[in-house]
Parts: structure tokens; C-alpha cells; sequence
């Protein structure tokens, strides 16, 4: 273990956990819902920055709705420094568990309330952050509070950025009271650690207690709309069509044999949306609209499964008589993350005799954003049978307890004790 080796309250931290949680969740509801400056995610922003306050921390909010606890070393250790920033987020889907995200920021909070109990300072400043809109439900892109801070999107394009319920993103800002007046990106981290829950079924599926995130795989994101003739599904003959829920659904079946067939087998592609009109039953559709993911940790991979996707597309739809467009939604490059913080993380679950597997995240974090920024590095827990975005999410609390030890120790080996 570190010398001078500081305690996790364990206890304090489940209970914020579970404190957490209940904010967005009605008494009848198993899961809790905090969409993006909704009341909802203001309640749960009032409830975070008074547990920062509660540790002494100097709140700042930045002008994306970024919340900042900095604790500020005192007397010789307060040498100056860049400082190590933790975070996460604390909005959610839709009927979502109590972990994602939420885990990350008040694990940060964990870590400096070890600090403050006993008594010592750390060698640098250390800053928890909650990123504004890391889901992307309400407004895209998602992880775009981090996205903002680390340079990638402008302030004002996000500012101006309309929702799915036809809202401006500043105005929302404003209206629940967390339009900040720091600069984005003005705190520029030393090193950035992100604690999040697995999400899929990796760790536990090989009895791992904990992952040292190496990389993070590449996403891109396409809306796809085929424009076709609508008719009448009985006297139509099929060498007639113009059909675009045909051409929908043939380029289903070509992205999953494509990710199927691929070698090493790392692309992953989904439809996760597709609506058809007029959306009868006895109509050939006019419409079809859909989304296409794709992922892979490789940015030439990635780009080529992309690129042979446009190509039968185009062909399908020269064949097929019918038009289309592609709207790009996200294009992100894939992330490998600092190699020395990786060590470390390895290296304190080494010490605690944990379980550990070097992995890639196959979800965005804002840790990706970050990463433009500072060397970065996530520590990942099990997620029980991978389930996420879902009120069945569930990490055991040992488990929970576990990964912020590793954490603790990882930020105690970077910042050392006073």
C-alpha cells in the first residue's frame, strides 16, 4: 500500500449512492430519470454541490453548467501544481439505474473526504467534476459538457443548441440556475481519472475485479432516410416496389453480417432507432428513417466498415429505385489513454490482491474528452450480467467499495499526503 496509507469511508459513500439515486425516481418507479437540466437534474446538481460544500470545497460552475468541487491544498503543501481531476456525470436516461455516472463523481467526492478525515493535504490541488449532458437524451451530442471543456465544440454552438422538446440548451442553463460564469477548459487538469461501472458483461464474465481502461473504441453515428413511392401493399407487384422498409432492412442484414464475418471481430454496429411512414399495415412505406452505430477501437477499421456500408447503400438504392441521405450525428476517433496512469491503476489493484484485466470501454465517457486535454485513464467495476441504462443496473456494494479504494490509492500515489 501507499505510505500514510488513507481510508475510504465506505459507509458514506453507499449512502450517497443511494441518496443520489432516489432524486428522479417516483415512489411507484423502480428506476429514476434526470435528464439533462430538467428540474430533476437540477435537484440532483443542489444535492451534489451541497455534499462539496459539506467537504470544504470551493464550487465553481462553468458557462456549459459544469459543476467543479476544488479542494485547494493549505500551507506547505499548497505548492501550486496543475491539479488531478476526477469526475463523471449525474444525468441519466430514461428509467435508469443508480450507478452510471453517479459512481464516478461521488467516488471523486470519496477520495477527498479521505483527505479531510484525516487530516492531511494533498500535494496538489484536486478538482471533481460532474460533466453537463453526458447521456445526449435531451440534447446532442452526448458527453458534450466535457466535450465543450476540453475544446471540441464551441460554447455558443452548444449554448444554441436545441433539444428534442424544441428547448434552447442555454435557456435551460439559466432557468435552473446552473449557467456558470468560468470558462470552460479554464482548470486544465495535470491528470484525469474516471471510476464508471463496467456496462457490460467482461469482468464478471471472467471473474475480474477490476479493469485498467486502456482505450476506448471510435463511434460514428449516421442517420439514414430513404425516400421511396407509397402504395398499395395488395396490388403493387414486388418488381414494382420502391420500398424503403425493404432497403431499411436489407441494410440490417448487411451490417451484421459484415461485423459477423470481420476479422478480428472488434466492429460492432447497431440500429437502435427506425421509423417508417405513413406506419400502416397495409401500405408500402414512402419513409424510412434510421440510425446506424458504428464502433470499433480501430480508426481504420472503423472507417472502412463505414465506407462499405455508403457503398451497398448506394448500390441497394440505385437498384431499388429509391433515394437517400446520410446525416452524420457523431464521428468520434478512438481514445487510448495514458500508459502510466494504466500502470498505476494495475498496479494498486496488484497491491490489494484484486483481480484486474487491461480492457476496452465499448461505451463513450467523458473521459474521452478529457483526454484531448490530460493524460487520462478510467478504472471500471463489474456490472452484474452487463446490464446498464436500466433500473436492474446493479455493481455489489463490495465491489463498489473496492473500485474507490482503487481509485484512492491510484490519486494518493499521484498526489502523495501532507
Amino acid at each position: 500500500m501507499p505510505p500514510t496509507e488513507l481510508t475510504l469511508d465506505a459507509t458514506a459513500l453507499l449512502q450517497q449512492i443511494h441518496a443520489l439515486g432516489e432524486v428522479g425516481r417516483p415512489a411507484a418507479s423502480p428506476g429514476r430519470t434526470r435528464i439533462a437540466l430538467s428540474d430533476e437534474d437540477r435537484a440532483g446538481r443542489d444535492q451534489l454541490v451541497r455534499w462539496m460544500r459539506e467537504l470544504g470545497l470551493a464550487v465553481r460552475v462553468d458557462r456549459i453548467g459544469n459543476v467543479l468541487g476544488i479542494l485547494q491544498p493549505e500551507g506547505a503543501a499548497a505548492g501550486g501544481g496543475r491539479p488531478l481531476m476526477m469526475g463523471s456525470h449525474i444525468d441519466t436516461v430514461h428509467q435508469a439505474g443508480a450507478l452510471d455516472g453517479c459512481y464516478g463523481v461521488l467516488a471523486g467526492l470519496a477520495v477527498v473526504r479521505a483527505y479531510r478525515q484525516a487530516g492531511s493535504q494533498p500535494g496538489r490541488p484536486i478538482v471533481v467534476a460532474a460533466f453537463t449532458n453526458e447521456e445526449g437524451v435531451r440534447y446532442q451530442p452526448d458527453m458534450m459538457g466535457s466535450l465543450v471543456y476540453a475544446g471540441g465544440l464551441p460554447l455558443q454552438a452548444a449554448l444554441d443548441t436545441r433539444g428534442i422538446d424544441g428547448t434552447r440548451l442555454g435557456d435551460e442553463l439559466a432557468r435552473i440556475g446552473y449557467a456558470g460564469d468560468l470558462e470552460p477548459g479554464a482548470i486544465v487538469p495535470q491528470e484525469y481519472l474516471e471510476l464508471h461501472i463496467e456496462q457490460g458483461p467482461v469482468l464478471e464474465a471472467n471473474g475480474d475485479l477490476i479493469g485498467a481502461v486502456q482505450d476506448l473504441q471510435g463511434i460514428s453515428w449516421q442517420r439514414i432516410t430513404v425516400q421511396g413511392v407509397a402504395n398499395h401493399a395488395g396490388t403493387t407487384p414486388t418488381r414494382l416496389r420502391h420500398d424503403p422498409a425493404y432497403v431499411a432492412a436489407a441494410c440490417q442484414v448487411f451490417l451484421r453480417e459484415q461485423v459477423a464475418d470481420a476479422d478480428p471481430g472488434t466492429t460492432l454496429a447497431t440500429t437502435g432507432s427506425l421509423r417508417l411512414e405513413p406506419d400502416l399495415i397495409n401500405v408500402i412505406p414512402r419513409k424510412a428513417t434510421f440510425t446506424v452505430d458504428l464502433r470499433d477501437p480501430d480508426a481504420g477499421r472503423l472507417q472502412a466498415a463505414r465506407q462499405r456500408f455508403v457503398g451497398f447503400l448506394a448500390d441497394l438504392a440505385a437498384r431499388e429505385g429509391v433515394r437517400f441521405e446520410t446525416e452524420s450525428l457523431v464521428d468520434l476517433a478512438p481514445v487510448v489513454f495514458d500508459p502510466g496512469l494504466v500502470a498505476r491503476i494495475e498496479a494498486a489493484a496488484a497491491r490489494r490482491s484484486l483481480p484486474c484485466r487491461r480492457m476496452t470501454s465499448g461505451a463513450g465517457h467523458d473521459a474521452q474528452m478529457i483526454a484531448r486535454i490530460a493524460p487520462s485513464a478510467m478504472i471500471f467495476v463489474p456490472s452484474r450480467a452487463g446490464i446498464s441504462h436500466n433500473p436492474r443496473e446493479h455493481t455489489d456494494d463490495a465491489q463498489l467499495v473496492l473500485g474507490a479504494r482503487v481509485l484512492l490509492d491510484v490519486v494518493q500515489g499521484c498526489l502523495g499526503v501532507h
